[in-house]
């Protein structure tokens, strides 16, 4: 199956639909972010630390797989020399709509966060990548090309999900009931039955539930140094608020 071709087109519907993470930020939001007021997330709720960040005046920085018109025109509008880099032509054209808008400087190039082959090595200084490598099928060569286009002492921030948050039963979680039913890791492609596939919704896009040995120890194994880690929690109504954080997001460097 083409999952990258399925989540591109999946993702450019989000956009007519709405989703909450295709919604761009406002001119207020910009204006204040030019201003040394801003803030921006890797994961629904909490903010990234401020000192997670380099010195962004002038920095290039990579959006990954971080189209939406969201975090890309806020670090542009903090001073970031930004690329945004991801899979739907309809999520980049709302970084583009906010940049025309508010007379920003934002690169968008469209394509698979696993292959970052038209950037040369070193090319950034900071990597953003919220959120998102869950609608890759595989994740390791994420973390193979994000440490190859960082220079030596940049600095990778992500943001991923807890893998338990895919093991529940479907047809209950709704319910607000938390039955363990799919091993990690998960994916909607391989651990669904043939009517579970079926009955999945054909315009969502398709998701994968990694292990953290993928997601921390594949960093790890790339080259990197993690030096913060922080969990967050899904957004208010999720089911899982309750009980446990499904998200985490980690602040990683390329060693010198």
């Amino acid at each position: 199956m083409d999952v990258v071709g399925f989540n591109r087109h999946a993702w450019d519907r989000e956009v007519d639909n709405e989703n909450e993470w295709t919604i761009p930020v406002d001119s207020d939001q910009v204006a204040r972010a030019r201003q040394g007021d801003w803030s921006v997330v890797l994961t629904p709720r909490r903010w990234v630390p401020r000192e997670w960040f380099l010195e962004l005046d002038g920095a290039r920085v990579l959006g990954l797989a971080a189209g939406g018109g969201q975090q890309g025109p806020i670090l542009a509008a903090a001073g970031a020399h930004i690329t945004v880099f991801d899979n739907s032509a309809r999520q980049l054209g709302q970084d583009r709509m906010v940049a025309e808008r508010d007379g920003l400087e934002i690169e968008t190039v469209q394509g698979d966060m696993t292959d970052l082959s038209c950037f040369e090595d070193a090319a950034f200084d900071l990597v953003f990548h919220p959120c998102s490598n869950c609608f890759s099928e595989t994740v390791l060569p994420v973390w193979r090309e994000c440490h190859r286009v960082l220079r030596p002492g940049g600095t990778l921030l992500a943001g991923f999900a807890n893998p338990l948050l895919f093991c529940f039963d479907r047809d209950k979680e709704p319910k607000g009931i938390l039955e363990l039913r799919y091993p990690v890791p998960y994916s909607d492609v391989t651990s669904l039955s043939a009517q579970e596939r079926a009955e999945l919704d054909p315009d969502q896009p398709l998701c994968f539930g990694h292990s953290l040995t993928d997601q921390i120890g594949g960093q790890l194994d790339a080259g990197f140094v993690i030096v913060g880690l922080y969990e967050d929690f899904h957004q208010d109504g999720d089911v899982t608020v309750s009980y446990f954080p499904t998200f985490l997001a980690t602040r990683a460097l390329k060693p010198v």
